[in-house]
């Protein structure tokens, strides 16, 4: 398994603690199996749209798989950015390219029921974007750069000192707008 995506072990983990086989998580989170095999091992960086529905079909909030040491007290991250670093594709199509790098602002405390992010988005080179959803809400505060997000038909170029919040069972897509990175604050909220 590769140092990059250790989520895998944890969900593996979260799964075998259920009782539950990967035919049965992929049936209830609507991923394939294969998917499941292949996150489980460390081969596919997945997106935060299967993490998602794979936590739900575990019955757990998506900041467990980025949990190590779980506490009840606040957590502070200095400088903005955590040590930890989690990669996601972003992209279903393109599994093995990280395009969003993660960095946890709250791992760690326990029963938070949002998931604040730094994101580095870097460009994807691509015409056509695969929109997607899941239950909850998002918030983004662009820090540097600018992105755009396809939203069901809309499209929102946000820039600098810009921040948008949307429903995320709109099907959505977010991604750098033109050839350089963007940085933003991310706030993800999904329903437990």
């Amino acid at each position: 398994m590769s140092d990059e995506n250790k989520l895998g072990a944890k969900i593996r983990q979260i799964r075998e603690n259920n009782e539950m086989s990967v035919e049965e998580l992929a049936s209830q989170s609507q991923c394939s199996s294969k998917i499941i095999e292949n996150i489980e091992s460390g081969e596919l960086i997945p997106s935060l749209t299967p993490l998602i529905k794979i936590a739900r079909a575990l019955g757990v909030r998506l900041g467990t798989f980025l949990d190590d040491h779980p506490q009840t007290g606040p957590v502070m991250v200095k400088s903005g950015e955590s040590e930890q670093v989690i990669h996601f594709s972003g992209k279903e199509d393109h599994p093995d390219v990280s395009a969003l790098d993660f960095y946890p602002l709250a791992s760690g405390k326990s029963d938070r029921h949002m998931e604040p992010f730094i994101i580095d988005v870097h460009p994807h080179e691509t015409e056509e974007y695969k929109l997607s959803s899941h239950e909850g809400e998002e918030f983004i505060y662009v820090m540097g750069g600018e992105i755009e997000i396809l939203y069901g038909q809309d499209r929102y170029l946000v820039s600098a000192g810009d921040s948008i919040y949307y429903d995320s069972i709109i099907p959505h897509d977010l991604h750098a707008y033109g050839s350089k990175d963007a940085k933003i604050l991310a706030v993800v909220y999904t329903p437990f």
